[in-house]
Formats: C-alpha cells, sequence, structure tokens
C-alpha cells in the first residue's frame, strides 16, 4: 500500500506524482518565502554581532592607556559605527558613555573638531548598572 504525501507547507493530502512536495504553487511560494524570511532574521543577528565585536576590536585597539581621546573621523574610517553598543553608563556630570562590552565612548566637540572620548570599564561603574 502507497502511503499519502503531505504538503510541505500546509500539510494537507498531496495528489498527482509521487514526488510532489506542495499541493499547489501558493504553497510552494508560501514556504520558500517563509524560509528565506527566517535566514534573514538569522543573518540579521549576525551582522549586529559582527558589528557589536567590530566597534570593541577598534576601541580596544585605539585604547591602549585605558583612556584616550580620538578623532572621530579615525574611528569611523576603521569599521566603527557609533550606532552599535551593547550598554550605557552615565556619570554623575550626566555624560552618556556608549559602551561595546568593556570600551567605552564619549562624543566630545573639541576645538571645533568632532572627537571621542574612549574608556575601559571600570569597576565603580558596576554599582550603577542596573541589569
Amino acid at each position: 500500500m502507497k502511503s499519502k504525501m503531505k504538503c510541505e507547507y500546509c500539510n494537507e493530502e498531496i495528489s498527482g506524482r509521487s514526488d510532489k512536495l506542495y499541493c499547489d504553487a501558493y504553497c510552494k511560494a508560501a514556504y520558500h518565502y517563509q524560509k528565506r524570511k527566517k535566514l534573514e532574521h538569522a543573518t540579521f543577528f549576525k551582522q549586529v554581532d559582527l558589528q557589536l565585536k567590530t566597534n570593541r576590536k577598534i576601541l580596544k585597539h585605539l585604547n591602549v592607556e585605558g583612556y584616550s581621546t580620538v578623532r572621530k573621523e579615525a574611528l569611523h574610517s576603521k569599521g566603527f559605527n557609533p550606532n552599535f553598543f551593547t550598554h550605557y553608563w552615565k556619570n554623575q556630570k550626566g555624560d552618556v558613555y556608549l559602551f561595546c562590552y568593556d570600551f567605552g565612548f564619549l562624543a566630545l566637540k573639541n576645538h571645533n573638531r568632532d572627537k571621542y572620548l574612549l574608556v575601559q570599564w571600570q569597576d565603580y561603574m558596576g554599582k550603577y548598572l542596573k541589569l
């Protein structure tokens, strides 16, 4: 006895050829659309993760002392994107430092030039961090 095949998308019984996977063109298109959307969703997370890791690597490379000032163009030319960060810390003056894991930056204007103040996460910052 021959087993009945079911549509890959809607799980309805298929009639016709024995190697048929979908009951009609709509189900075939919907199945492949859904599959592609899942891949795009996973790719988005990979892109965000890659940018965060790139930002951290750049900040670490340019911040050897643990505290330094760098021109904005220097970071951006290496692939740094300030829109990607893991968390922030606000000091008592109200300055907001954005962090990529353990390395942070603060946007500054110094002598009419856009710069970033680079810092490394310190233990005292943790008492203000709400997780």
